[in-house]
């Protein structure tokens, strides 16, 4: 069965375009960013030490994020556990 969660998926604006918000503010890093498509907020992907994209869909339920990585253009669901 198809991602529902992709029906009203905008791209809005990052949050924080330089980076993972949370990694920039606790002074850690990242290995690959992702962008939430329901607000934007940029978090590190879950093979950084923080998972700050996971946190976030775990604090907000937004379900679907991008790939925040230049060329990627991938998105995953949450929610599904896939691609979309």
């Amino acid at each position: 069965m198809p991602c529902v969660h992709t029906a009203d998926l905008a791209d809005p604006e990052a949050q924080t375009p330089e980076g993972c918000g949370a990694c920039l503010a606790e002074g850690t890093r990242w290995v690959h960013l992702r962008k939430c498509l329901a607000c934007g907020n940029v978090g590190c992907c879950d093979s950084s030490p923080q998972r700050h994209a996971s946190a976030h869909f775990e604090q907000s339920a937004h379900p679907v994020m991008r790939s925040y990585e230049s060329g990627e253009a991938w998105r995953w669901c949450f929610v599904d556990r896939t691609l979309v």
